[in-house]
């Protein structure tokens, strides 16, 4: 999964990128600090998956991940290459899901690009770049398009009529994931990439102490079908600067709640209507893994690997908190919470999944 913080210069970013991934960034108090995107590989902590692990005697653990791309700030203009935001632009394509960081704190040490703090006008200029961007991206696309539906290409018409459809949303201020994907034209949100279909978490960088996403940013989250959720990224990014337990001790002091990661992280595996599951055994290593709701064992076989799943005989499958107390597969094979599942079972979060399959 592939996240893209994106955001106003000095909204945050950088900040709230050293505190998820305790990387050392360079953070300044001026614009395009970031020019190149940092990367950076997230575990994922599951205290499911832990204890799983510990009553299995699994060798290790090893949480899925999240990339989180640290993508320099976005500004009025962007997609005419003001701020290099050709390349920026070009960055967030590339993503599952973006997270827009949007300043809401009041420290007057930190410049503001526009000179004052309106969280919603700060959001409506980064999502009019992405519109512009994807209506110039759509226009391109149409031109090719056109060509193919003269010829009587049947998905070439269908894609072009849907193509019209996007350009009038955009023209009309509304984003690419307004209009439904045309269903004789497979491939056609994939051919386009556009940046407005991008589920976005909208995370208001508050004062220290605040816990709250501000109202007018809420409402305006909700009218765009996007979440929102309240951290403070210099906050976050000192105690990500200290060992688990002075930061821990600090954390209940200052009364601040879940890490900022968690917040972040849930809230971005929420925008793809993401669920856990876990493969672990004795002396092997315990894993998490990440699928899409409602989707089957099949599935979640091509997640662990593409032979197992082409060679898909049966899932053992048994919920993580019944494997806990069992004790063990065996127990839990006598307590029958331990079942065989076809190819088609849909795959519930928390599963712990074992693929019998001929290689």
């Amino acid at each position: 999964m592939k996240v893209g913080i994106v955001g106003l210069p000095n909204a945050g970013k950088s900040s709230l990128f050293a505190a998820l991934t305790r990387a050392e960034v360079e953070v300044a108090n001026y614009p395009f600090t970031t020019i190149e995107p940092n990367v950076a590989v997230v575990p994922v902590a599951d205290e499911r998956l832990d204890q799983v692990a510990a009553v299995l005697r699994a060798s290790e653990v090893l949480p899925d991940t999240v990339l989180f791309h640290d993508i320099a700030g976005l500004v009025r203009g962007a997609h005419e290459g003001e701020g290099l935001g050709n390349q920026f632009l070009s960055h967030i394509r590339e993503t599952d899901a973006i997270v827009h960081v949007v300043r809401a704190h009041g420290d007057d040490r930190v410049v503001h690009p526009d000179g004052h703090v309106d969280p919603v006008a700060d959001a409506e200029v980064v999502e009019t770049e992405l519109l512009f961007a994807d209506l110039e991206q759509a226009e391109r696309r149409l031109e090719r398009v056109e060509k193919q539906a003269r010829s009587g290409d049947k998905v070439a018409r269908a894609e072009e009529a849907w193509l019209r459809k996007v350009i009038e949303a955009l023209h009309a201020g509304r984003p690419v994931r307004t209009v439904p994907a045309p269903a004789d034209a497979p491939g056609a949100v994939l051919r386009l990439r556009p940046l407005t279909s991008k589920p976005v978490l909208f995370v208001a960088n508050v004062d220290e102490g605040d816990a709250e996403v501000p109202e007018a940013l809420a409402a305006h989250a909700a009218a765009v079908g996007a979440r929102a959720v309240a951290v403070s990224a210099r906050l976050e990014a000192e105690l990500a600067a200290l060992e688990p337990d002075e930061a821990a001790a600090m954390r209940a002091e200052l009364g601040a709640g879940e890490p900022g990661l968690d917040r972040v992280v849930d809230g971005a595996f929420a925008l793809l209507d993401q669920i856990a599951f876990f493969t672990a055994d004795a002396d092997k290593p315990a894993q998490s893994r990440h699928l899409r709701r409602g989707l089957s064992a099949w599935d979640a076989a091509g997640e662990i690997h593409t032979d197992i799943q082409r060679g898909f005989v049966r899932a053992e499958v048994i919920a993580w908190d019944d494997l806990v107390a069992a004790g063990s597969y065996a127990a839990a094979r006598e307590r029958a919470t331990l079942r065989t599942e076809g190819r088609d079972y849909v795959v519930a979060d928390g599963d712990v999944i074992h693929i019998r399959f001929t290689p």
